[in-house]
C-alpha cells in the first residue's frame, strides 16, 4: 500500500519533505517525479510531464546542466494480479522541483505551498554553498599569505630591516597605504577587535586577497629596486599599499577597512585539520 501523503496545509512536516529521497551512495536529495506529481494533485501524469518539459527548458536556457538536475529511469508498477508495467520516471534535483512547482498549476493550493517551500529552501541551499566556498577561499589564501609574509619578512631584512620592532613599524607601514592611514592598532578599533585577536584571522576572502597582493607587490619591488635602508623599506611598503588601495577604488571595490569582520579562521582551519585526519585514517583503514 502506498504511503499516506498529507498536504494539509496546518500539517508540520511539509508533504515535499515527506516525498524526498536520499540517494545511498551519494547522499544527495532527490524527488520522483510521479510522487512529486501525486502531491500536487495531477490525476493524469501526462498532464505533469508538460510541467517537467517547461522546468527543463528554464533549467537550460539558466545555464546549468540538465543531467545534473533531471535524471531519467525506468520504474515497474503495479496492474494488479501480480502484473507490472515499465514506466519514465524522472528523479528531480531540489533545484529541478523548484522550476518545476514555479510551472505547474498555480490554482492549486498545493503549489503556492510548494512555491515557497522550495524558494526558501532552494535560498538556504545557496546560501550554504556561498558560505562553503568563502570558508575554503579564506583557508587557501591565509596559507597563501603566511608564505607571502615570512617572503616579505626576508626581503625586508635584506633590505635592512633587522630588529622585531622595525619590521612591526614596516608592517605597519603597508597597512597604513592600504588602510587609508589606519596602523595595526586603528584597524583593530575600525574592525572592532580585540588586542589578542589577530587581523589576518579575521580577515574575509577579499580583504585577504588585498593584502595578499599587497605582500607579493611590496616583496618584489624591495628585491627588484633593491631598495636599502629603512626608512626606504617603509616608504616603499607604504606606496605598494596605497597603490593596491587606488586600484581597488578604481574598479569599483569596497575598501578594505569597510569590509566586514570575519569569525576567527582558527576555527575553520581545526574543522579542516580534523577532517583531513578523518580522511587519512578512512585511507589507511581502507589500504
Amino acid at each position: 500500500m502506498a504511503k499516506k501523503i498529507s498536504t494539509d496545509s496546518q500539517s508540520h512536516i511539509s508533504p515535499f519533505e515527506q516525498i524526498k529521497k536520499i540517494n545511498p551512495q551519494t547522499g544527495d536529495e532527490f524527488w520522483s517525479s510521479r510522487d512529486f506529481a501525486a502531491v500536487l494533485g495531477y490525476a493524469d501524469y501526462r498532464n505533469f510531464e508538460d510541467v517537467i518539459e517547461k522546468a527543463k527548458l528554464a533549467c537550460k536556457n539558466s545555464g546549468h546542466n540538465l543531467e545534473d538536475h533531471f535524471g531519467e529511469v525506468t520504474d515497474m508498477i503495479a496492474l494488479g494480479k501480480g502484473a507490472k508495467r515499465p514506466v519514465k520516471t524522472i528523479l528531480m534535483s531540489r533545484y529541478a522541483c523548484y522550476l518545476a512547482i514555479q510551472n505547474a498549476d498555480p490554482r492549486k493550493e498545493i503549489v503556492a505551498l510548494g512555491q515557497t517551500y522550495f524558494a526558501v529552501q532552494t535560498r538556504k541551499q545557496e546560501l550554504a554553498e556561498q558560505q562553503l566556498i568563502e570558508a575554503d577561499r579564506r583557508l587557501l589564501l591565509r596559507d597563501e599569505l603566511r608564505q607571502h609574509n615570512s617572503k616579505l619578512a626576508d626581503a625586508a631584512k635584506d633590505a635592512g630591516v633587522t630588529e622585531p620592532i622595525d619590521y612591526a613599524i614596516f608592517q605597519n607601514h603597508g597597512y597604513r597605504g592600504l588602510y587609508n592611514g589606519l596602523d595595526q592598532a586603528g584597524i583593530h578599533r575600525r574592525k572592532g577587535l580585540k588586542k589578542s585577536q589577530k587581523i589576518l584571522d579575521h580577515m574575509g576572502s577579499a580583504e585577504m586577497a588585498a593584502n595578499l597582493f599587497r605582500a607579493t607587490q611590496a616583496e618584489e619591488k624591495l628585491r627588484r629596486d633593491k631598495v636599502q635602508g629603512k626608512a626606504a623599506a617603509n616608504a616603499t611598503h607604504f606606496a605598494v599599499g596605497a597603490k593596491v588601495r587606488q586600484t581597488i577604488k578604481e574598479l569599483g571595490g569596497t575598501m578594505p577597512e569597510d569590509l566586514p569582520t570575519s569569525d576567527s579562521i582558527k576555527k575553520l582551519e581545526t574543522k579542516h585539520s580534523k577532517q583531513i585526519g578523518s580522511t587519512d585514517a578512512s585511507e589507511e583503514k581502507e589500504d
